[in-house]
C-alpha cells in the first residue's frame, strides 16, 4: 500500500482518499469558480470536509481546453489567502499550479501538496518543490492548455504517459526528493481524445502497479460529456461511476467536484467489496 508523505501529513489509503476542489479561479470550466473569495472559498472547504474529503485542492489559474494563461501576481493574489485561510483547517492542502513562485509562496502559506499538470517542466518548478517536504502530484499533458485538444496523436497512449510519469518521478528522485512524496495522475483531459481516456482509464491498473500513489481527476469533464451526452452541470451521476470504477482499478486519491456523492457511491462499494472477500 503506497504512502504519501506531504509536510507534516502522512497520507495511507486503505481505502481511496477523497480531493476536493476549490476553485478561485473566475472561469472554471465547470462553473464553481470563486474569483478567490476567501470566505467562499472557507465554506466550500468546511463542507467538502463535513461531507468526507480528506484532501482540498486550490486552484487559481483555470486548465481547461482553450483556457489563457494568468500572470504570476494574479495567480498569487487568488490563491495564497485562500491557501493561508484553509491550512488552518488542519488538513492537507494542495494548489494546483505550474508556476514556480506559486509553489514556493503557497508552501510557505501553508500548502502541503504542489499538484502540476506541468509535472515540474517549468524552469524553477522541480527546485521550488525538492526545497521543501511538500508531497507533489506529477501529471501528465501533452502539449499546453490552450491548444491541448487541437488534435492529439500518441503511438500508445498507455505506453506514452506511463513513459513520461515514470522519467519525470526518475527526475524528481535525483533532485532528492523522497519516493514517499511523490504522487502520479495520468492527465485525463489533458491532450487525449476520448479513445485515449478510456484506453488510459481501462490501463488504470498498469499504473497503480507502480510505487507512488495515484490520482484521477474525471469529474465532470468533457470525456463524460462525450460519453453520455450531459451538459457539464449534469454530469454528476457519469463522475461518481467513474469514482468508483477508478477506486475498483486502484486509484488512491478521487479529484472530485460532489463530494457527498462520491463518498456516498464509495461506501456502498467498500462495504460490498468487503462482504466480497470474507
Amino acid at each position: 500500500m503506497p504512502i504519501w508523505q506531504c509536510g507534516r501529513f502522512r497520507l495511507s489509503f486503505e481505502r481511496p482518499a477523497i480531493m476536493a476542489i476549490i476553485n478561485v479561479t473566475p472561469d472554471s470550466f465547470s462553473g464553481d469558480g470563486l474569483s478567490g473569495n476567501v470566505d467562499a472559498a472557507l465554506r466550500q472547504a468546511e463542507q467538502a470536509l463535513s461531507e468526507g474529503a480528506s484532501i482540498l485542492d486550490v486552484g487559481g489559474e483555470s486548465t481547461r481546453p482553450g483556457s489563457a494563461a494568468v500572470s504570476e501576481a494574479e495567480e498569487l493574489a487568488r490563491v495564497i489567502p485562500v491557501v493561508e485561510a484553509l491550512a488552518r483547517l488542519g488538513v492537507p492542502v494542495s494548489v494546483d499550479t505550474l508556476k514556480p513562485a506559486v509553489m514556493r509562496e503557497s508552501i510557505r502559506a501553508g500548502a502541503a501538496i504542489i499538484n502540476d499538470i506541468n509535472a515540474l517542466r517549468e524552469p524553477g518548478a522541480l527546485e521550488a518543490v525538492a526545497a521543501s517536504d511538500a508531497g507533489v502530484c506529477l501529471m501528465h499533458m501533452q502539449g499546453e492548455p490552450r491548444t491541448m485538444q487541437q488534435a492529439p496523436v500518441y503511438g500508445d497512449v498507455v505506453a506514452d504517459v506511463d513513459a513520461f510519469l515514470q522519467t519525470h518521478a526518475a527526475a524528481v528522485l535525483r533532485a532528492g526528493v523522497a519516493a514517499e512524496r511523490i504522487c502520479l495522475d495520468p492527465g485525463f483531459g489533458f491532450g487525449k481524445t476520448l479513445a485515449h481516456n478510456l484506453a488510459l482509464f481501462r490501463a488504470l491498473p498498469r499504473f497503480v502497479a507502480q510505487p507512488y500513489p495515484v490520482l484521477v481527476g474525471v469529474s465532470r469533464k468533457s470525456m463524460l460529456g462525450a460519453l453520455t451526452g450531459r451538459e457539464v452541470g449534469q454530469r454528476m451521476p457519469a463522475s461518481i461511476t467513474a469514482a468508483v470504477l477508478a477506486a475498483q482499478r486502484g486509484a488512491a486519491i478521487l479529484r472530485v467536484h460532489d463530494v457527498a456523492a462520491t463518498r456516498d457511491a464509495l461506501t456502498v462499494w467498500a462495504a460490498i467489496d468487503d462482504a466480497e472477500a470474507r
